[in-house]
């Protein structure tokens, strides 16, 4: 599916894009879909998988995170070249491993995944160098995935400074 952007605005996405498994992951199981807040909806839904995620061995974790990162190079880029938009806002398979970073041994208590989901949404919002200029210069599935990697991996260092300080 090759359809320009031109049909659509560019938070607009065909719904039958969801039947298509690569789409449906990539535009996080359609909560990338929300008309307001898409990146914040698709958090929500890595909040909500981490959360259902077993008790992991750390190793066991990571792969799951490198893994998900690899896969999610393809999965953005081609959901982006099928909505001819790169880094479309509907695409939050990004969000979703970036928080997933930002939770590697932390806490599976309540208040741990909002501290996490909050430092996560800061990050990626705000985009402070170097992340901002990941964002800005890569290009494609890499591109979108990098700048989300290196929030999470912000917000990973900012959480465990205070479970360790405070």
């Amino acid at each position: 599916m090759n359809q320009s952007m031109d049909k659509y605005s560019k938070t607009q996405v065909p719904l039958k894009l969801l039947l298509n498994p690569v789409h449906c992951l990539s535009l996080g199981f359609g909560s990338g879909l929300a008309p307001k807040m898409p990146g914040t909806m698709g958090t929500l839904i890595g909040v909500l998988l981490f959360i259902l995620l077993p008790k992991l061995d750390w190793k066991i974790y990571i792969g799951i995170v490198v893994l998900a990162f690899i896969g999610g190079i393809f999965l953005c880029g081609h959901t982006a070249r099928a909505l001819n938009v790169h880094d479309h806002p509907g695409i939050v398979w990004d969000e979703i491993v970036g928080y997933f970073i930002t939770m590697f041994m932390v806490p599976k208590s309540g208040l741990w995944i909002l501290i996490g989901f909050v430092l996560f949404r800061i990050f990626d919002i705000l985009k402070p160098w170097p992340i901002s200029l990941a964002d800005k210069k890569v290009q494609g599935g890499f591109g979108i995935m990098l700048d989300d990697v290196m929030a999470g991996v912000f917000a990973l260092i900012v959480i465990h400074i205070m479970l360790n300080f405070l």
